[in-house]
């Protein structure tokens, strides 16, 4: 692997890192199987491209205004759960299938191209270091700013009330906490991220597309499984690192088992690589170990 391939894989690593923040909140924290994701990020991708080539929005603010649409799609899917008692999983697929049409209602086709555009990463073009360098340090500074949000969320009295609302909604209930808006609030943010990570990455490879969220719940769950594998998560600090760490180890063993030549892998062969991960990640986690211990019992041998 090159050292261009190596810094790109990063910078897919830390856009997909925000979704796993997003996985966390929901799978982890609230308890709550979203599905919506699928719909999310390409709908993030979707109304950033738009905003910027048919309305010359500023870039920064069209990646604001995108998360905002991912906010609202998870806010539909909760409300379905909590206000008509729809099943979690069934919420976020009909939320996610709406949305597929949704998409190409904003984009007037099924893609919108970001070429010869401003975007979030043009301030950069000035200061003399090519984009494959200072994109992934930008990406990087700004998922860490992500999670330390999410950390100082999760330690106020709203984050500990989802908490809460996730482990035990009955006494949660109890003590006064509403679970319902516990799991509006938590499904929109993590959409929300979703929608972000959505328009970073139509605004880094030049283009939204509507089929771009295929699979992306599956690199999500993927990247906070092995994180959690690699790094024993017992605090929220450790967990939200977990997930970012997972999503970057994700991408480059995926890039590194493409490059291999000898093992004769393909594009098309990302899914499977993904199902061995998880696969080897969740066998790991059942036998209650991590990765983390399991070298260092080696290296104490």
């Amino acid at each position: 692997m090159s050292l261009y391939e190596f810094l790109g894989t990063l910078e897919t690593g830390f856009i997909f890192a925000i979704v796993a923040l997003g996985a966390y909140l929901t799978f982890k924290i609230l308890d709550f199987p979203d599905l919506t994701v699928e719909g999310s990020f390409p709908l993030g991708a979707a109304v950033c491209a738009t905003l910027i080539v048919g309305f010359g929005v500023n870039p920064w603010l069209a990646t604001l205004l995108a998360g905002g649409a991912g906010f609202a799609a998870g806010f539909v899917t909760a409300y379905l759960n909590v206000r008509f008692n729809i099943l979690h999983i069934l919420a976020g697929i009909l939320v996610g299938i709406a949305l597929y049409s949704l998409n190409l209602r904003i984009m007037t086709g099924p893609n919108k191209a970001l070429l010869g555009v401003e975007t979030v990463y043009s301030v950069f073009e000035g200061w003399g270091y090519p984009g494959y360098i200072v994109n992934p340090i930008f990406l990087g500074i700004l998922v860490l700013v992500i999670k330390l949000l999410i950390d100082l969320l999760l330690a106020t009295g709203l984050g500990i009330s989802m908490r809460a609302a996730g482990a035990n909604p009955a006494m949660a209930e109890a003590n006064g906490v509403n679970v319902g808006n516990m799991k509006l609030f938590g499904v929109g943010l993590a959409n929300f991220l979703t929608a972000v990570a959505g328009a970073l990455f139509a605004q880094i490879f030049g283009a939204a597309d509507a089929y771009m969220g295929i699979g992306v719940i599956i690199v999500g769950l993927a990247s906070v499984i092995v994180g959690m594998s690699v790094l024993p998560s017992d605090t929220i600090v450790r967990a939200t690192a977990a997930c970012i760490i997972g999503a970057v180890l994700y991408r480059l063993a995926v890039a590194a088992a493409l490059n291999a030549d000898f093992i004769g892998l393909q594009a098309s062969d990302v899914q499977m690589v993904t199902a061995v991960l998880v696969a080897v990640a969740l066998i790991v986690q059942q036998s209650g170990l991590s990765f983390l211990k399991i070298f260092k019992r080696r290296s104490n041998d």
